[in-house]
């Protein structure tokens, strides 16, 4: 059974953390240069296969005593909250053309940018704490792998226009606090566990 507060708490806290992501902004690249639906299906098929990987990686920390979990957590949390607020601004990086514009080439390209750019990301190690906070794997799934798609869709589509809107420190700056909120909770947890 899936419950839509795990899912939804899960999938606000990966999304603000995923938006000022070098990856959204990657994303954003690859869109104003191919086609949209071959560039997100790479990055989707990414991205899912990153929160499986980040989901069975926390379901094994359930494992645990409930307090230890929790202090990894919070602990995990708070480091995450501590890069967001020393994050300096993301470097333009140089993304390759693929050389035509196959639906393989390109969702091929999208597919392994992400794959690399993600591995060990700030978001999938945040996936993995709140699959171990919330031992609901497919919750946390499910709402750590929308967030992500929505975070990419946003940057493949309208990346430029948010941006100008909502300035990226605000997002970030957001982010951190909430991941602070959640890491010190998680602390609350397992020293009154």
């Amino acid at each position: 059974m899936i419950s839509l507060t795990v899912t939804a708490v899960v999938f606000g806290v990966v999304f603000l953390a995923e938006l000022p992501d070098k990856t959204a902004l990657a994303g954003l690249v690859l869109g104003t240069r191919y086609r949209a639906s071959y560039v997100f299906a790479g990055v989707a098929a990414a991205f899912a296969l990153h929160v499986v990987l980040a989901v069975a990686a926390g379901s094994v920390l359930t494992l645990l005593p409930q307090q230890i979990v929790h202090a990894l957590t919070g602990v995990l949390f708070l480091g995450g909250a501590a890069v967001l607020l020393m994050k300096k601004g993301d470097e333009d990086e140089e993304i390759r053309k693929p050389e035509d514009q196959s639906f393989w080439k390109v969702s091929g390209a999208g597919f392994m940018l992400i794959l690399v750019a993600e591995f060990g990301d700030l978001t999938q190690i945040m996936t993995a704490n709140l699959a171990a906070r919330y031992d609901d794997p497919l919750s946390v799934g499910l709402g750590a792998v929308l967030a992500l798609w929505a975070v990419a869709g946003l940057g493949i589509v309208g990346g430029k226009a948010l941006m100008k809107r909502v300035p990226l420190a605000l997002i970030t700056k957001f982010a951190a606090l909430l991941m602070l909120g959640l890491g010190v909770w998680s602390l609350w947890e397992a020293v009154t566990g």
